[in-house]
């Protein structure tokens, strides 16, 4: 073992040199490349893929450094791992963008066609795409590059029409004309899943429908009063006894003039408005299900833009359906047929990609049926065959299952994976069996009915995730890596997809696989700002992970994120924080730079390893395993917060606030066998600490591992084994030796900080304890700065002396001569004076009933926190005071 030369070791540590230099080395030599290998046992993981026009954010940080740190931690457990990326060619979000490139450059995506718009969206995704790969990689990510998919690679794309066709054979894929979600931003139909809704302050305004052939009206309440142009009828409750004498005669529409049908329904409710509900079949889910029962006609009054049709009156064709609405209003208003408008506050659907209200929207698409896909699914998660952390996502994930409905996979866009279907649009040879759709994986030559090759394919593409529910299993291109990684071990993501993708990845496992897709699922946290709020652009409180990897390195990002995420919490973030992590980093790298230091010129050799051996050496190697325990347990509990922190405790406090104190006397020893024993045996301890921590931070990791010894070419920390526990160096009567130690030495500083006694002058001290040994004292006097020492089980306290008492001994420390008594007194005394008045006032302010009655719930704990601290540190000083007049 040869440490390298101090002259090769920097002052301080450069993580942008570390990371360029330790990642390419990484690729180089294959270090995160898999292959199948039988005589191993697999563990993969599979990404969840990034929109391909995805930018970094810090909710990738934290889903990335999660699945970096099981899948580093098993490879070095000895498991064959396969971590496997890729991208999502995200329909939506991509077609979008690629419009409105061309629209800058002046070009219609309708005027260049289909296919030269496709050529657009590949080239725009091979120039933009790759982006958010490499800024992971920046992160130290350790993922299988070989393999990297993306979601319209021939061999993927062709999985996802093989589904759709084997599901369509099956009658689990239909073509059907229903009300769907309606994003009039992308034109297209979107899941139930995919919109948000939001609460909003509007109006209900009360409009008159005047009853035919007589002086009654009816009056209905709506917030959209745009809709009425579509209306079909007008529905009230049967056991509404103002409506009864009213069933079955007709209204005339406002503005409109159609005369439609007064009908009762048990599905309205006699308590909302006026009791009377208008009926616009073709813009309302509950009005269409009432139409289907009563028979009404069904009026779509939108284009695909929202914007208004022919089937309205002429003045309100082509107009936005919001400025529809403003003079819909205004002519009610005119007509004297708008009774009143009353705030009203509701939630509005909105499309997540598309940002603006979706419409519902009459038309026809292709829908999966859900049941018999779901039932499986739901099985494998309540039997553990699928396990959830935190668990309690559980009951989410049942909800959805138990009430799914079919999902409408059907898109209409141009991006995307075209649905398998041709149609029949001959000529005279046709017969009625060419008005059914062909579904073919390959394109069929002509039709299978009639022969005519005249054969036009559907223009819808499928949803996203009805292509990357695929992801599990078909990212895998060959049976042989299929049979050996699939199913994959972890998934981690968002609970935000648990419907989209998590479960209908678990379905379409058991579907097509006859098995899991995964047996672990991550659900990470969300992270927000310090105030709680959500990171958005908006609200300028989303840092760039690229510029805090810039000033604070990626392992202090890597492990700031995960210190500050508790399973299933949201994680409280902001740029500061992540001096926790620096400084963390530069901690391990002075220790680093003190051990190699002192191991100049030291020929490193494990012969004396087992000389010279004392109970602090028994203690840190007891602390070590059971550190190894604790983060094994930890771990396999996907507790990867719970692990960072037994790390920080271990590495910051036991090993380089302790253990390098405790020895620094050895190092030094002018006995050469001495030193060796003990510097072999720390920076032994420092290697295999160093490899507890690679996943967690494996950037300084590795450089620090280079140094400690001469390695081959290829070599990585990565690859190394990780520690085991070994029980039989867990020595507890070590641990309590030092816990006694560090109690002493903790009691005296903490003696010198309230006596403002210099930390470098040397002072006397006497423990009543029945026992203390001499490597004990021995410690403690070199520690803790101490001349004199005595102990003894009957020892009398010194008098002018300061005190500290802990399990099972009192520490005392003789004040004369160490400060001028007199003045410290006095010093006190105003101290407690000047408390006492404090508290005096915020015991005056919450004996005030009035303040306690009215104060903000925050405001008076804040003066409940005062009252206790003040309390606690006057006593505290006059427990100082008493010592110093005794």
């Amino acid at each position: 073992m040869s440490v390298k030369s101090m002259n090769d070791i920097a002052k301080v540590y450069n993580p942008k040199e570390a990371e360029k230099k330790w990642y390419k080395y990484w690729e180089e030599n294959g270090i995160f490349h898999s292959e199948p290998d039988d005589s191993k046992e697999s563990y993969t993981i599979v990404i969840p893929p990034p929109n391909v026009t995805g930018m970094l954010h810090l909710g990738h940080i934290l889903n990335n450094a999660l699945q970096d740190i099981f899948i580093r931690y098993k490879r070095m457990k000895g498991f064959n791992t396969c971590w496997i990326p890729g991208t999502d060619h995200a329909s939506i979000a991509t077609e979008a963008k690629v419009i409105k490139a061309l629209k800058d450059k002046g070009i219609d995506k309708y005027e260049i066609g289909r296919e030269e718009f496709l050529k657009h969206c590949m080239e725009w995704t091979e120039n933009y795409g790759g982006i958010i790969i490499s800024q992971l990689r920046k992160l130290g990510v350790s993922c299988d590059w070989e393999r990297l998919r993306f979601t319209m690679d021939d061999h993927y794309y062709k999985k996802v029409i093989e589904a759709f066709v084997a599901l369509y054979n099956e009658g689990l894929i239909y073509r059907g004309y229903r009300m769907v979600n309606w994003c009039p931003a992308s034109k297209s139909a979107i899941s139930d899943e995919e919109v948000i809704y939001r609460e909003q302050n509007g109006k209900l305004w009360h409009i008159k429908y005047p009853v035919k052939d007589s002086h009654e009206f009816l009056i209905v309440a709506t917030t959209r009063p745009e809709t009425m142009l579509g209306d079909t009828g007008v529905a009230v409750n049967p056991n509404d006894d103002r409506y009864k004498q009213l069933i079955g005669k007709k209204v005339i529409l406002p503005i409109s003039g159609r005369e439609i049908p007064i009908f009762d329904d048990e599905y309205v409710d006699m308590e909302f408005g006026t009791g009377a509900v208008k009926v616009t079949p073709a813009h309302d889910v509950n009005d269409y299900e009432m139409a289907k029962r009563h028979n009404l006609e069904m009026i779509n009054i939108f284009n695909e833009d929202a914007s208004l049709n022919g089937n309205v009156p002429h003045e309100f064709i082509g107009l936005d359906r919001f400025d529809a609405r403003e003079k819909v209003v205004e002519r009610l208003t005119e007509f004297g047929e708008l009774v009143k408008a009353e705030d009203y506050v509701n939630k509005v659907g909105y499309s997540d990609r598309g940002g603006v209200p979706i419409e519902p929207y009459l038309s026809e698409q292709w829908f999966m049926k859900m049941d018999d896909l779901a039932k499986p699914a739901l099985k494998v998660v309540r039997e553990g065959k699928v396990n959830f952390h935190p668990h309690h996502w559980i009951k989410t994930y049942e909800h959805w299952l138990e009430n799914i409905k079919d999902w409408c996979i059907s898109r209409q866009l141009w991006w995307g994976h075209r649905i398998p279907v041709w149609y029949c649009v001959g000529d005279d040879h046709c017969n009625l069996e060419c008005k059914n759709p062909i579904v073919s994986v390959e394109p069929p030559e002509k039709c299978p009915y009639c022969g005519s090759k005249n054969l036009k394919q559907d223009e819808d593409v499928l949803d996203t995730w009805a292509s990357s529910w695929l992801w599990a299993q078909d990212v895998f291109t060959n049976d042989k890596d299929q049979s050996y990684y699939y199913p994959t071990d972890l998934l981690v993501t968002g609970p935000d997809i648990i419907f989209f993708w998590v479960a209908r990845m678990i379905m379409s496992g058991m579907k097509f696989m006859k098995d899991i897709p995964f047996k672990d699922v991550y659900f990470t946290s969300i992270i927000r700002d310090e105030k709680g709020r959500k990171m958005s652009k908006s609200l300028g409180n989303s840092p760039d992970p690229l510029d805090v990897i810039e000033e604070y390195g990626a392992d202090a990002l890597r492990f700031t994120v995960n210190y500050l995420a508790p399973m299933g919490q949201d994680v409280l973030f902001s740029v500061e924080k992540c001096d926790l992590g620096r400084n963390f980093a530069n901690k391990i790298w002075n220790a680093a730079r003190f051990l190699m230091m002192n191991a100049q010129n030291i020929a490193l050799d494990e012969a004396p390893e087992d000389k010279h051996i004392d109970f602090t050496d028994k203690w840190i190697l007891s602390r070590f395993n059971n550190t190894v325990n604790d983060l094994d347990s930890a771990l396999d509990k996907f507790d990867a917060n719970g692990a960072t922190k037994i790390l920080y405790s271990f590495i910051w406090n036991d090993y380089c606030d302790w253990y390098i104190e405790l020895s620094k006397n050895r190092m030094y020893s002018d006995n050469i066998e001495i030193k060796t024993a003990v510097l072999t045996r720390s920076i032994k301890l420092f290697e295999n600490m160093l490899k507890l921590l690679h996943p967690f931070m494996p950037f300084i990791t590795e450089e620090i591992w280079q140094m400690l010894d001469e390695r081959k070419n290829g070599e990585s920390i990565s690859t190394t084994k990780f520690p085991k526990f070994d029980e039989s160096l867990v020595n507890v009567d070590a641990e309590k030796e030092i816990e006694f130690v560090q109690n002493v030495i903790t009691a005296i500083r903490n003696i010198r900080g309230e006596m403002n006694i210099p930390p470098s002058k040397f002072i006397s001290a006497s423990l009543k304890t029945a026992s203390l040994t001499e490597n004990q004292a021995a410690y403690i006097k070199m520690i803790a700065k101490v001349s004199d020492l005595n102990f003894g089980a009957d020892l009398k306290k010194p008098s002018a002396s300061a005190s500290n008492v802990f399990k099972g001994c009192e520490v005392y420390i003789p004040l004369e001569g160490l400060i001028d008594l007199e003045i410290e007194k006095n010093r006190l005394e105003k101290e407690i004076s000047r408390l006492g008045g404090l508290l005096a006032g915020v015991n005056k302010k919450l004996a005030n009933e009035n303040f306690v009655r009215n104060a903000p719930a925050d405001v008076i704990e804040r003066e409940k926190a005062k009252q206790n601290d003040w309390h606690t540190s006057i006593d505290k000083l006059n427990g100082i005071l008493r010592d110093l007049n005794n």
